[in-house]
């Protein structure tokens, strides 16, 4: 009895203890690619779908900047007047494409490696709502909502980037709401940020705000902390003017871009499964084929987001089966062509953190992340398919995010963890359990993840512990965090020349700053 004491006290000290990175159970970049909705012969059937999509359908509405730059490289107008990739533009395209890509945080240990099978997992979002968990009510979302969700997104361990969560309604002018968006995101987290703009002149505003923060333009070019995310396109197949400009003056400005094509199967992409794969990976292709005419090799995610109508109804839904199946054979695909992807799921169509909610996004970040996506978007914090973000949830789907990653890492197998000579001491000269093992202690950090929330106590002993509620747990981590956590990576002496120069809407107070 002694010796087993000893064990138990001896596995919670060691639980308790911060654990070393090379001993954590997940670490960003866990290997997926074991999941695979299509077969091979389906991957060729798709890609060969896309490329014929581009050479026959092409674009409507390209800039002139878009059409002049695509047709030095090849693309043709048609008599229909819509831009047109044939294949040997496409594929000379994919030979330029930068791969291996790195994203930076403004911390070099949030760098995030995307290549091959590499799994992330990200915010992202443009809810207009804050899902009030403590007030079981729906408000519009604020400047200070988006950054106190980066301060606690910086401290979830499973979201490596903080991509913007929601709308600042309280900012009625396009220039300003860009701007503080930015700001926002970079000051309240020092992974690596995703946001969007509405115009091109307001990113080539924004760059030089930073570049103030980065320490000068060469620093920030050199580890560009922020990329675009970029709805280019409008499916089906048209693009978006105003976006293709904000993604110009991106690649030319050396930021990273999200090639976001986000069409609706059954309404903007085709209600068959296939066929709305196809679409996206032509439209995300086509938008390969500019950045890379504007400036080859330049930083460019594929972002095949494809979502679900419930054709009942004709409304999205975020959180159905079907999105997870159209993001793992998106991946699938980004894989077979080796080029930086990520995908959208882990959305719910649930209102507020609950059963529906916590099953909608369990089962779609596991089977997306088992596929490879190299970043999994809107894998946390999203609810009524992305018209509300709910800041503790952000907390409670880290535990899911880590549980998703620990499936996608698998088991290793060597003589080591086969445990043969353990197996042998316990049944014929030891205990009969493995408990106090030394074996069980060395591992029981690296083979096992455990929830922050997630409760596994008995029913007696949660009885005795006053019933905790998960919910309640992390609106009470929430107010923790917001009322202690207050970023300081940027000095006050470079926020204070940023208010000079920008429209900053945040007080200083509200920041922790005097």
């Amino acid at each position: 009895m002694a010796r087993r004491a000893g064990g138990r006290k001896a596995r919670q000290a060691l639980r308790a203890a911060p654990l070393a990175d090379t001993i954590k159970p997940v670490h960003p970049g866990e290997l997926g690619g074991q999941y695979k909705p299509l077969k091979e012969a389906d991957i060729a059937a798709i890609i060969e779908n896309s490329f014929r999509i581009l050479e026959e359908v092409g674009f409507g509405e390209a800039t002139p900047h878009c059409t002049k730059t695509c047709l030095a490289v090849g693309a043709v107008v048609g008599g229909d007047g819509r831009l047109k990739m044939p294949r040997a533009v496409v594929e000379n395209a994919l030979r330029q494409a930068q791969r291996d890509l790195v994203l930076h945080g403004q911390d070099p240990q949030h760098d995030l490696h995307l290549s091959g099978g590499k799994v992330h997992c990200a915010t992202a979002g443009a809810a207009v709502m804050v899902a009030d968990s403590e007030n079981n009510a729906y408000r519009e979302s604020t400047a200070q909502d988006l950054y106190d969700m980066a301060r606690i997104v910086d401290q979830c361990e499973h979201i490596h980037m903080f991509q913007r969560t929601c709308v600042p309604r309280d900012i009625d002018d396009n220039y300003a709401l860009d701007v503080n968006t930015t700001y926002a995101a970079v000051m309240g987290t020092t992974k690596h940020v995703g946001a969007s703009w509405t115009q091109g002149w307001h990113v080539e505003k924004t760059l030089k705000m930073l570049h103030r923060i980065a320490g000068s333009e060469a620093a920030w070019r050199a580890r560009p902390f922020v990329s675009q995310s970029n709805c280019f396109v409008v499916p089906p197949m048209k693009f978006a003017t105003d976006a293709l400009e904000c993604l110009r003056v991106a690649v030319e400005g050396g930021m990273p871009v999200l090639l976001l094509s986000a069409g609706q199967a059954g309404a903007t992409t085709p209600a068959c499964l296939a066929g709305a794969v196809s679409q996206a990976w032509a439209e995300c292709l086509g938008g390969l084929v500019y950045v890379n005419a504007i400036e080859p090799g330049a930083p460019a995610i594929l972002g095949t987001w494809p979502f679900v109508s419930d054709l009942r109804t004709g409304a999205m839904s975020g959180g159905s089966p079907e999105q997870a199946l159209l993001c793992a054979a998106c991946a699938q695909v980004g894989l077979v062509l080796d080029l930086p992807f990520g995908t959208a799921c882990g959305m719910t169509d649930a209102k507020f953190p609950d059963f529906q909610a916590g099953a909608e996004r369990a089962s779609a970040v596991a089977t997306t992340a088992l596929a490879g996506a190299n970043i999994i978007y809107e894998s946390a914090g999203m609810y009524a398919s992305l018209l509300g973000t709910c800041p503790e949830s952000l907390l409670l789907d880290n535990d899911v995010l880590g549980a998703a990653l620990r499936i996608t890492r698998g088991i290793e197998v060597n003589p080591d963890t086969l445990s043969f000579d353990e197996i042998k001491q316990v049944c014929t000269g030891g205990e009969g359990h493995y408990l106090g093992s030394d074996k069980t202690l060395q591992v029981m950090q690296s083979e096992y993840i455990y929830p922050d929330f997630g409760d596994r106590l008995s029913p007696n002993v949660w009885e005795e512990a006053g019933k905790p509620v998960m919910l309640k747990l992390a609106i009470e981590r929430k107010r923790e965090i917001l009322s202690t956590y207050f970023p300081s990576h940027v000095s006050d002496e470079v926020d204070a020349e940023v208010r000079d120069k920008f429209p900053i809407h945040l007080p200083r107070e509200a920041m922790g700053r005097s």
